[in-house]
């Protein structure tokens, strides 16, 4: 058979398509050569970090595989990391990170795409770049090759980190192209969705909902699993990753599940955008009523009207998390067993207390950690709104600087709150029921919980502070939330310094509940989120406006 190849006309028209797309790719290299390293190293040092963890907790091959018995019988840890396939050290990394790593690709891969494409083109960047000789799928096609090099950065790393500390060459290969293969799917996702809506925000929420019902059907098919693979863990991209079998005698073939999806799913982006008009989306938004709600007559009800479905889907979040997390709770000591280390870390992160409240007060600790991340982002929308243009109109009427950023404000540290304590109280409950004394667990939980907003506030005035003084500095503060993350989640395994530790607020924090409280490291730390919300505010006033 012969091939016929294309008319002259219409491969000079699909060049045309193209055309730029080789600037716009070095210029998105150019404008994420801090974020794409951060995301990539940052990963690769949480995966060698956590075989040296698992080299150090469990030295011998019987105790790996009692903790591999232990963990595939357990169903509540098959749906948080999914089922041991190999006992070896390499074994319980790709375990603990098959899915854990796969999620933060994603996560990566999504923000890299939606702000090269749906950001641009809702800052009006876009327009003026396609003034010029810019084919129509060239943006898209820059930004789906930008997430391509970011994710074949972390599989090499990642690859690297593991044969480097001495795992087969074979198995931590598999384990890395899991990774970045479910990082490049979700950027193709992505990009169908920038190409589905009119906000960047509406674009990443509806990846990130993908994103956590691929969770979900992971989860749901591992947990009721009894030995042979779940087909809604089949149906979920992460579960794609755990059956490559990396050092468990690997499956290669899985890599062309996501070959294919991938294709399937940059042929739909690419045959999106060339049916739509720039800056149009084909899920426009709705108009409003005639009449404004009398809600939205000050900048606090403007405020609660753009973050309220943000805030609703983290409450959410948080609820299902302590639910999962309370439910762990009961085997803590089933987990952990005789090993001494691993009592050892638990007491680092948790306080010497007994194990269950150790266990709890970790649990309690992360759910802090992680509510940084809604906070943070509640103050950085303030940043999106000027940057877009959308504050201008607001500050031109009777409404102060001030006032403006107290909207958003609000919504921050009080949404901050608010997640807490749902989070709180659904692993309270959770614990409670398993223990047959909820109402007894139920307050000291909650609680510990909402103990962590103190150092949840100082990340969020820190935020005030960049914004207000060093506003193109924002990403800085993401960088140091992470760090503020690894420190909590990954420190005490690597038994880090204790000056190390110390650099994050939550260091400073009693471990409750089953420890003793005293006021002074929450006052402090609450006079340090006055002080820097007090002088961020002082520079958003002072300085000009985008």
């Amino acid at each position: 058979m012969t091939t016929v190849a294309a008319p002259l006309p219409v491969r000079a028209a699909r060049t045309r398509q193209l055309a730029g797309t080789g600037p716009l790719l070095r210029l998105a290299l150019r404008r994420d050569r801090v974020l794409i390293p951060a995301w990539v190293l940052g990963l690769g040092v949480v995966v060698a970090g956590t075989g040296s963890s698992f080299e150090a907790l469990y030295d011998t091959a019987a105790r790996r595989a009692a903790l591999a018995v232990s963990m595939n019988a357990n169903g509540s840890m098959r749906a948080l990391y999914g089922p041991v396939f190999g006992d070896s050290v390499g074994g319980l990394v790709a375990w603990r990170m098959a899915g854990f790593g796969a999620v933060l690709a994603a996560m990566m891969s999504l923000l890299i795409v939606v702000r090269h494409t749906r950001e641009e083109e809702e800052t009006g960047r876009q327009e003026l770049l396609c003034a010029g000789a810019v084919g129509r799928r060239a943006p898209l096609t820059a930004a789906l090759l930008t997430a391509l090099l970011a994710d074949a950065a972390l599989a090499v790393v990642i690859a690297g980190s593991l044969a480097g500390s001495g795992r087969p060459a074979a198995g931590s290969l598999a384990l890395g192209l899991g990774i970045g293969a479910t990082g490049l799917l979700f950027a193709a996702l992505a990009a169908v969705t920038a190409q589905l809506t009119e906000s960047a925000r509406l674009a990443k929420g509806l990846t990130g909902a993908v994103l956590g019902l691929a969770f979900a059907l992971r989860a749901a098919g591992d947990a009721g699993s009894d030995g042979a693979t779940s087909p809604l863990t089949w149906a979920s991209p992460l579960g794609w990753p755990q059956q490559l079998r990396a050092f468990a005698g690997e499956r290669w073939w899985p890599l062309a599940l996501f070959a294919a999806a991938t294709a399937l799913v940059v042929a739909v982006a690419h045959a999106l955008t060339a049916r739509r008009d720039l800056g149009m989306s084909f899920l426009p938004t709705r108009p409003g009523p005639a009449r404004a709600p009398r809600s939205l007559s000050g900048p606090l009800g403007l405020a609660w009207r753009l973050q309220r479905t943000t805030l609703a889907g983290w409450t959410l979040g948080f609820l299902c998390a302590g639910g999962i997390f309370g439910g762990l709770a009961k085997g803590a000591s089933d987990l952990v067993g005789g090993n001494a280390r691993t009592r050892e870390i638990v007491a680092r992160m948790g306080g010497q207390q007994d194990l269950t409240d150790a266990f709890l007060a970790t649990m309690a600790g992360l759910l802090g950690m992680v509510a940084a991340l809604f906070a943070v982002g509640a103050v950085l929308r303030l940043h999106g709104e000027e940057t877009a243009g959308r504050a201008e109109p607001v500050l031109a009427g009777a409404v102060g600087r001030l006032r403006w950023a107290a909207g958003h404000l609000a919504l921050a540290f009080g949404g901050g709150a608010v997640i807490l304590a749902f989070g709180g109280l659904a692993l309270g409950v959770s614990y409670g029921v398993s223990a047959g004394d909820p109402l007894g667990w139920t307050g000291p939980v909650l609680a510990a919980t909402l103990a962590q907003a103190p150092a949840v506030w100082t990340l969020t005035g820190l935020a005030v502070l960049v914004l207000g003084l060093l506003p193109k500095a924002t990403g800085a503060v993401w960088a140091l939330v992470g760090g503020c993350l690894a420190l909590g989640w990954v420190g005490p395994s690597l038994d880090l310094p204790r000056w190390a530790m110390d650099l994050s607020p939550y260091s400073h924090l009693p471990k409750l509940p089953g420890t003793e409280a005293t006021a002074a490291p929450f006052l402090w730390l609450l006079a340090l989120s006055a002080l820097f919300t007090a002088a961020g505010l002082l520079g958003l006033r002072r300085r000009d406006l985008g």
